[in-house]
């Protein structure tokens, strides 16, 4: 129903920066909410940030004043800039969707979408 393609991932240097992107396809009514969560080897996913369709932000207390997300609603796509990225920001990023999809039935019900994960990996 809904595929997340997620980009950007890579080897960086401490104190450099990248840029993630995720972008939804599918059948797509509406954003409820997108974001990026993380998973370092040996440790529990956890949330990195996440924005409403709106605008609304949520940042994990780790990334804040490093990392930006933002949404292009047009284009179903979430962008993750990391800057300052630190040894510590190493883990695989996932892409998440809290969607409205539209069902074969025409019925519009809400679906979470998960991307395949994309690594970023910070050396010291």
């Amino acid at each position: 129903q809904v595929q997340l393609a997620e980009s950007g991932g890579g080897l960086v240097q401490a104190g450099g920066s990248l840029r993630l992107s995720c972008a939804a396809s599918g059948s797509i009514f509406s954003i409820n909410t997108m974001g990026w969560f993380r998973q370092a080897p040996g440790k529990q996913r956890e949330l990195v940030a996440v924005i409403s369709s709106g605008g609304r932000t949520n940042y994990a207390d780790s990334v804040k004043g490093r990392f930006t997300i933002s949404i292009d609603n047009a284009k179903n796509t979430v962008y993750l800039e990391m800057n300052s990225l630190k040894p510590e920001d190493t883990a695989v990023y996932y892409c998440n969707a809290d969607l409205m999809v539209i069902l074969d039935t025409a019925a519009i019900q809400e679906y979470e979408s998960w991307g395949q994960g994309t690594q970023v990996t910070v050396s010291s």
